[in-house]
């Protein structure tokens, strides 16, 4: 079974706030999230292709569209 981590140990995780991953859940653009029943859960492989996707090799590089 996969471990899922809480938005606090999430944070951790990216070295970011709680309040980041927040107002990334609502406006888009954050890590994949999981709901269980009203609690909020990242799975760690969602959280490792989400720092994967946004590799880039300079500050100029757009990334894939």
């Amino acid at each position: 079974m996969t471990e899922l981590l809480t938005t606090s140990e999430a944070a951790g995780r990216l070295k970011v706030t709680p309040r980041m991953l927040e107002a990334r859940r609502s406006r888009g653009g954050g890590p994949p999230f999981v709901k269980v029943g009203r609690a909020v859960r990242y799975r760690e492989a969602d959280l490792e292709a989400w720092i994967a996707e946004r590799t880039r090799a300079s500050t100029s590089d757009p990334g894939e569209s």
